[in-house]
């Protein structure tokens, strides 16, 4: 539930800080004051996309913050998200804070229980908390795909419609690549000569992999061997052989110490020392020799190894490739032969395939299909009293799935989803785009969203303007509705009716202020006497008469009397 919101510099509001209670709260206040502004903000916590032009002239940047006190319900989505993302305030878990800060520059910022996070997971926190159904809904619920959308949301069929989105994209990529091979037809015989003569010159060639930097190295050692033999002797003379090479020296020092070491113990320290030094002498000495002996200076080795990095280049500059790709060209040579050379025997596999996947495809959506008319029924069911309470006793609403398996494959299934509708008796349902007004399409609109919303659960729901089209006794019929829904969940609607304020648990008032050539947004939580003149002002304009009020007042008593 939504306990708090504090909006500062957004819009036409410098600063307005909020308390809400549960129950039914209406936003009531002149055309441009600011009461959809209100939306639009939870809208953003909710993880909707931001504009620079949000802040407010003069103000480097907006900051809306909100806070919601979660069900105790431990397995509440909003609490498993905030647990899954280690999110949860540890001093007070039953509680969130959502913050969003829009910057002039462009950037925004969002963050969780005072911790950053992206726009992406604002938005499913939002999902879990809070739910906005906008003036707009209701003309868009005119469109076979909202229709659709709003059916699959109801009965949470996203898995569903995974599974029949991934069998037409593989069926799609299967279509595609029979159509390109169709399209290159057989092949051109030139071009298959060609690629022959290619292929068999560098099989020819049989090169073995990770041969070219083998025989580099080879070639750099046969090259160099005459100096490899100069230097590697004179090394092994500077070593050992004679008496002023290194080991006769250490050997002489060696003598030396072991005489002074009985004479002075720091000398005695300096042997083991000296030995060990002697002894990695003796290793490079007969490693060295080792690697003399097996030096190889034939030339006939040195001019194969020429030859043979002659022919891999000069292949390689032929076929336009680097030396070491040459491997990779063989393959991509025969990968191109063997598809102009298989042309119907791959044509023939793929359509296996695509035999295949589209059995697979009309599986997954019947499937599909018999969740939808399953989903279609309940919520038809659920909606069609909550329509025929709000002014329409006769009204009938139902939900026709048409299932054609002959229809293009889609990602969508092969549905068609249509919302039909009947007000008066002995007219049956015809589809709502064609029979629905606009004041019918508002109560309709109402219902499912009524039905929809209480199951998914969400605490807040947030309702504007939804009473657009409608007045008088439908008007008391739609704010009873938001009532008795409040009594279950937490609402907010933004209302020009004063039948419907007059239903509301808490009432706030947004008004304008003009100070200093500046407009400033005000809210203002309304007791009974300044409900009375809000309503009086919904119901007869400006000029607030007594028998206005009295109506008003009237309104007020009649649902306290009816609670």
């Amino acid at each position: 539930m939504l306990k708090s919101l504090t909006i500062q510099n957004f819009a036409i509001i410098d600063s307005v800080a909020l308390e809400f209670g549960p129950g039914l709260t209406v936003l009531t206040g002149e055309t441009g004051a600011g009461k959809s502004i209100l939306i639009d903000a939870l809208g953003l916590l909710a993880g909707a996309r931001a504009d620079s032009q949000m802040v407010r002239d003069g103000c480097e940047k907006a900051d809306i913050t909100a806070t919601f006190e979660l069900p105790p319900d431990d397995e509440s989505a909003a609490r498993k998200w905030l647990q899954a993302q280690s999110l949860v305030d540890e001093d007070d878990p039953d509680l969130v804070v959502l913050r969003r800060v829009i910057l002039t520059e462009g950037r925004t910022r969002a963050f969780v229980n005072a911790q950053p996070v992206n726009a992406s997971a604002l938005r499913e926190l939002g999902d879990c908390l809070i739910e906005i159904y906008g003036q707009s809904e209701s003309q868009t619920l005119l469109r076979g795909d909202t229709q659709r959308q709003t059916l699959d949301a109801f009965g949470q069929h996203g898995a569903a419609l995974a599974k029949v989105a991934a069998a037409a994209e593989a069926l799609h990529e299967t279509d595609a690549l029979i159509e390109s091979i169709r399209k290159q037809g057989q092949g051109d015989p030139a071009r298959l000569d060609f690629l022959q003569f290619q292929i068999q010159e560098l099989e020819a060639l049989a090169l073995q992999p990770d041969e070219l930097p083998k025989l580099e190295a080879e070639h750099r050692r046969l090259a160099n061997a005459g100096r490899l033999l100069e230097d590697g002797n004179l090394a092994l003379s500077s070593l050992a052989g004679d008496d002023a090479a290194a080991d006769a020296a250490i050997s002489r020092a060696q003598q030396l110490l072991d005489a002074l070491a009985d004479l002075d113990p720091a000398f005695a320290e300096l042997a083991p020392t000296l030995e060990s030094a002697r002894t990695q002498l003796q290793d490079v000495i007969h490693a060295l020799r080792g690697a003399l002996d097996r030096l190889d200076l034939d030339p006939g080795e040195l001019a194969r190894a020429e030859r043979r990095m002659s022919a891999i280049h000069d292949t390689a500059r032929k076929h336009r490739v680097r030396p070491e790709a040459l491997a990779e060209h063989l393959e991509t040579l025969r990968e191109e032969l063997d598809r102009n050379q298989n042309h119907e025997q791959r044509l023939a596999s793929l359509s296996r395939q695509r035999e295949g996947q589209l059995t697979t495809y009309q599986t997954v959506a019947r499937a599909l299909s018999k969740a939808r008319e399953k989903s279609a029924k309940r919520l038809a069911d659920g909606a069609t009293p909550i329509v025929q309470g709000l002014g329409m006793a006769n009204a009938r609403f139902q939900i026709a799935v048409t299932a054609d398996p002959r229809t293009p494959v889609r990602s969508i299934g092969f549905d068609e989803v249509s919302f039909e509708f009947s007000a008066n008796p002995g007219q049956s349902p015809r589809p709502l785009s064609k029979v629905a007004s606009g004041g019918e399409l508002s109560r309709v609109s109402l219902a499912l969203q009524v039905v929809a919303i209480q199951l998914r659960g969400v605490a807040t729901m947030v309702f504007d303007e939804v009473d657009a089209g409608i007045s008088g006794a439908v008007a008391e019929r739609v704010g009873q509705e938001l009532r008795a829904l409040g009594t279950r969940r937490q609402v907010l609607c933004v209302t020009h009716q004063a039948q419907v304020a007059a239903q509301a648990h808490q009432h706030l008032s947004i008004h304008k202020d003009v100070t200093g050539g500046k407009t400033f947004t005000r809210v203002t939580p309304l007791d009974r006497s300044a409900r009375i003149d809000a309503l009086a002002r919904l119901q007869g304009g400006q000029t607030i008469t007594a028998s206005a009020r009295q109506l008003a007042a009237e309104l007020l008593d009649q649902v306290a009397g009816d609670a």
